[in-house]
């Protein structure tokens, strides 16, 4: 009977230290988000992509999730890596602008300017690090600044005019990252690609060259799998795969009449600010006294929807922003804001609202924490940040996001593949000495 009592307790000790992985700094502690910006919902089903079919056995996917508004590339990664609703964390644009001295900065030189992004919403980097985690960002919107004063730990800022296309290099930047989890120990790494936002905005989405780069991509998330394998992180790294927006075609003449805002009233005289040559998102300042002239005169013009700040819809989570002019326009789906006269830029755009299907983006999950083969519902971004903080073990800053929505993705005690094995092996060995004794 003694010998019966000593067995037990050993199994049950083993058992207990096999369900709590987390007393393993290496386990559950580790997380690598990749954004691939553009990627609309509906990219992988036109391409054969063999890794991200696997992706979607292996773990989780969406249906697909839904952007903030704003469907731009800052406002919609800072969403994600702060949780919080672009109304509060003040990142309303891809370039950073002065309504008072009309000043505007492009938008990757805006990527390394405090002062656009340090507005009291913290995110995951810094909020981790302050729990003793440390973190990295590889090119990621927001990553290579400083908030109150402090940098992320590792942080690369991506030049302008580096092209973002080139295979060989993504597949050495996940070389670095694998070595920074493997042999640095860091605990969250961003990761963040160009494409398909480039070659939509240039080909179009439903170009030939755009499905090309989605062939790219399933070949990097290939090569992504095999390099966490070489680098032993199966058992500890979790890895979130999703993107800012997604894509339409731009609708151009003959087959449709381009809106030209200044045939409908006169920009210079009634506005002392705009940004409109963007895609279907536009900013305007009226001049003093002039604010419902210019609403009025606006509410005439066809293929867009014009709305005062401050009494947008509440589900757009833009009313209380500061930093937004008073007046904002959304052209519908496909068409271009013109100022004065038409500018064909793109040839695919974002910035539309984001109820619309085609600004609809990805999301797929996987590693130790994440259920297999399961399909998920849709889901706003917003909700991915708590969810991150839950596998890092990280208390989270105030957000607005929820661990409900996306809980059910997660395996039940969060413990690793290799864990819950122990736990089983460990019980079948009991059951089995029992049966001896």
């Amino acid at each position: 009977m003694k010998m019966k009592l000593q067995l037990v307790l050993v199994v049950a000790a083993a058992v207990c230290a096999a369900c709590n992985p987390l007393k393993n700094p290496r386990e559950k502690k580790q997380l690598l988000l990749i954004s691939f910006d553009g990627f609309r919902w509906d990219y992988d089903q036109d391409v054969d992509t063999p890794n991200m079919d696997q992706l979607s056995v292996d773990g989780v996917k969406a249906k697909y999730i839904t952007p903030p508004m704003l469907t731009m590339t800052s406002p919609s990664h800072f969403t994600t890596i702060t949780g919080r609703w672009v109304e509060d964390h003040e990142v309303v644009h891809n370039m950073m602008f002065n309504t008072t001295t009309n000043q505007k900065v492009p938008h990757k030189k805006t990527l390394t300017r405090s002062e656009w992004w340090d507005n009291g919403a913290l995110p995951l980097w810094i909020t981790a690090q302050d729990q003793g985690l440390k973190t990295a960002s590889f090119h990621f919107p927001g990553g290579g600044v400083e908030y109150n004063g402090q940098a992320v730990n590792r942080a690369l800022v991506e030049e302008v005019g580096h092209p973002d296309d080139n295979e060989t290099e993504w597949r050495e930047n996940i070389d670095t990252v694998m070595s920074w989890f493997s042999e640095e120990d860091f605990n969250l790494v961003t990761l963040y690609y160009g494409e398909p936002d480039n070659v939509g905005h240039a080909k179009g989405p439903d170009h030939p060259d755009r499905k090309e780069i989605i062939r790219q991509i399933d070949r990097t998330i290939g090569y992504l799998r095999h390099a966490i394998d070489r680098h032993n992180l199966a058992d500890s790294l979790d890895v979130i795969i999703t993107s800012d927006h997604g894509m339409t075609t731009v609708k151009k003449r003959p087959q449709v009449d381009e809106i030209i805002l200044n045939e409908y009233l006169e920009l210079l005289k009634l506005a002392s600010f705009e940004i409109l040559d963007y895609g279907g998102f536009g900013i305007l300042t009226p001049r003093p006294g002039k604010e419902q002239e210019v609403f009025d005169k606006l509410s005439n013009a066809p293929n867009l929807t014009v709305y005062k700040t401050d009494q947008m819809p509440e589900s757009f989570h833009l009313g209380r922003s500061e930093r937004l002019p008073p007046i904002v326009i959304i052209a519908d789906l496909g068409f271009n804001l013109n100022s004065r006269f038409i500018v064909y830029v793109n040839k695919g755009d974002h910035g539309y609202h984001n109820w619309e299907m085609d600004m609809k983006t990805i999301f797929w999950a996987f590693g130790p924490s994440f259920k297999k083969n399961y399909l998920s519902e849709p889901f706003d971004s917003i909700h991915i940040y708590p969810l991150m903080c839950k596998l890092l073990q990280v208390e989270p800053a105030p957000n607005n996001g929820s661990l409900a929505v996306t809980e059910d993705m997660l395996l039940p005690g969060g413990g690793s593949l290799r864990a819950r094995l122990s736990v089983a092996l460990l019980l079948s060995t009991l059951l089995s000495t029992f049966t001896i004794l």
